[in-house]
């Protein structure tokens, strides 16, 4: 598997949208889970969202249920977190992962280089 790169961080007032996206390499990419952990100034990382591999099973941490949603383009190597309803507490560095299981930090194989999110209000 080669480098994970993050796209689509920014500045966006609360209530608004981004989409981030990771951009996988490798031919080990569509075969395994792809996920997101954050990271606030002064807090622990967390885990956010994941996506199996093939697009069919998706988890959330509790914190973006119903606001985040998550999506893959095999074909592309691609892996999209829509973020809606954004809130000032979604202010965090964003992760893209990589790996058979990445809800646990031990578990993950691969790490982005992080994008920032800034949610201001």
């Amino acid at each position: 598997q080669g480098p994970l790169v993050e796209s689509g961080g920014g500045l966006v007032q609360a209530g608004g949208s981004l989409r981030l996206s990771c951009a996988g390499s490798g031919r080990t990419f569509s075969s395994y889970t792809v996920g997101w952990f954050r990271q606030a100034r002064g807090k622990e990382r967390e885990f956010v969202a994941a996506i199996s591999w093939s697009g069919g099973s998706t988890d959330f941490a509790d914190s973006v249920k119903g606001r985040f949603t998550i999506s893959r383009d095999n074909a592309k190597n691609m892996v999209y977190l829509q973020m809606n309803s954004l809130k000032p507490e979604d202010t965090a560095v964003y992760y893209c992962v990589a790996g058979y299981d990445v809800r646990v930090q031990e578990w993950v194989r691969v790490w982005g280089q992080g994008t920032l999110v800034t949610v201001y209000s």
